[in-house]
């Protein structure tokens, strides 16, 4: 899977711009806050559905413009597509593959498949539990549109069940009949889920635990952590589960349990990384767990994903930087860096200089 140009239209602090890319490594280089990482994230976007730094559209648009455009061409191993969106400061965004109108965010998700490197990536292992779940979502939702469906049917469902639990709190009340009726769907949807982020971790640990003892010859151990323990992930099973704890959520006004609240261990030589790894360490697993997604997409789908490093090689020594260099040599992969001296230049190696918003 490659993709072969991107095109901005008032996309943050690009009016116009427009690139070919090569299907190899293309550098994208300059001098911070001059727009490098606004490429990485039209591209992004168009995998995810949304930004992975801002949480408004809005704050895509360019200064005082009411709209921005971004347009994409990619390929896969069988056809060729050409993907389209509108960010609209006054309503909701358009999106179009090859023509066809995207009326849901899960449709979307499926063409492109693109994995981010950042140095924000430490977050997997020392972060909050939130940040290995997002690491998590966003990795499935690539693949099965199914998964993503579950997973806004899941919290739209437990929005509700949390507000119901506030209502009963404050009324005194110490059981109501719709509160089995938003458990009932939350272990349908739970359940799916629980099953789909099981068989990923184990995947994913099977990738990351060698591709961290090639780098470091450490141990890396990576295990999913739902937060129900009920021995089998059935719907039967979550919902009597949480049938069984329903006066403990209404006592504390909210919902305890449920894959909301699922987490992954990773432990390093017998070790938790969290507590116990060093910042080197910690590193590693974190850029082990990354180019493990890309061997999972690789694993599911027959082709490797299109991968963005977002200024990390200074933040890795060496030895990691030849390791993640030789296993991205014979892919796509987009590098932002205010230095070339560190990238492993190839004949097809494409440079870029971006400054104030113009690439040149």
């Amino acid at each position: 899977m490659y993709i072969s140009s991107v095109t901005l239209n008032n996309f943050r602090n690009y009016e116009y711009a427009k690139i070919e890319l090569s299907p190899f490594t293309n550098v994208i280089y300059g001098d911070n806050a001059q727009g490098k990482t606004n490429i990485l994230e039209a591209i992004y976007i168009f995998s995810h559905g949304k930004s992975h730094h801002s949480k408004s559209d809005r704050e895509l648009i360019r200064f005082k413009e009411s709209f921005a455009k971004l347009s994409i061409e990619f390929h896969d191993s069988e056809r060729s597509y050409n993907a389209f969106m509108q960010l609209n400061r006054g309503g909701k965004k358009s999106i179009k593959i090859n023509h066809v109108q995207i009326t849901k965010l899960s449709m979307l998700m499926s063409y492109l498949n693109v994995v981010m490197f950042s140095p924000e990536d430490l977050d997997l292992v020392k972060g909050s539990p939130g940040a290995r779940r997002r690491f998590i979502d966003a990795a499935i939702s690539q693949l099965y549109p199914g998964y993503l469906a579950s997973l806004i049917d899941y919290h739209k469902a437990l929005n509700q069940k949390n507000s119901l639990l506030k209502a009963l709190k404050a009324s005194g009340k110490k059981s109501d009949i719709t509160l089995s009726v938003w458990n009932e769907q939350l272990a349908a949807e739970g359940a799916k889920i629980m099953s789909f982020r099981n068989d990923f971790v184990d995947l994913l640990n099977s990738f990351a635990s060698a591709i961290q003892s090639e780098i470091s010859g450490e141990a890396l151990n990576v295990a999913y952590v739902p937060s129900i323990k009920c021995g089998d992930i059935s719907e039967e099973s979550l919902y009597e589960y949480l049938e069984n704890n329903q006066r403990r959520e209404i006592e504390f006004a909210s919902a305890l349990l449920g894959i909301q609240r699922d987490d992954l261990s990773i432990f390093i030589n017998g070790n938790e990384a969290r507590a116990y790894g060093s910042q080197g360490q910690q590193r590693t697993a974190a850029l082990s767990m990354k180019i493990a997604q890309a061997d999972y997409i690789h694993h599911v789908r027959g082709e490797y994903p299109v991968l963005l490093l977002d200024d990390i090689m200074s933040e890795l020594d060496i030895n990691r930087r030849m390791y993640l260099s030789k296993k991205i040599r014979d892919k796509q992969v987009l590098i932002t860096c205010t230095d070339t001296d560190l990238i492993e230049s190839t004949p097809e190696t494409k440079l870029f200089h971006v400054r104030n918003g113009t690439i040149e």
